[in-house]
Parts: C-alpha cells; sequence; structure tokens
C-alpha cells in the first residue's frame, strides 16, 4: 500500500509531462502541414 503513495503522483508527473510534449508539438507548428518537406523535394527547381 506505500508504495502507492510513490507510483501515484510519479505517474501525475509523467502524464504531465507527456501533456506539456503534445502540447508543446501542437502549438509550435509541428503539425502543420506534414506533407510540405516532401513535396519541398520534389518541386526543387535547381
Amino acid at each position: 500500500m506505500e508504495i502507492l503513495y510513490l507510483l501515484l503522483p510519479l505517474s501525475l508527473v509523467v502524464v504531465a509531462g507527456i501533456g506539456a510534449v503534445l502540447w508543446w508539438a501542437v502549438f509550435s507548428g509541428q503539425y502543420d502541414d506534414p506533407d510540405q518537406a516532401a513535396r519541398s523535394i520534389l518541386e526543387d527547381d535547381d
């Protein structure tokens, strides 16, 4: 039963960390246009 006092806060910290990384990825533009890099290689006019 004492292990719950360690695992519950630890799991909440891990979930909060994953949520923070997801929040950063979504709102920093990581998922704006995932196909742009593939198209830019094909449309390169060099």
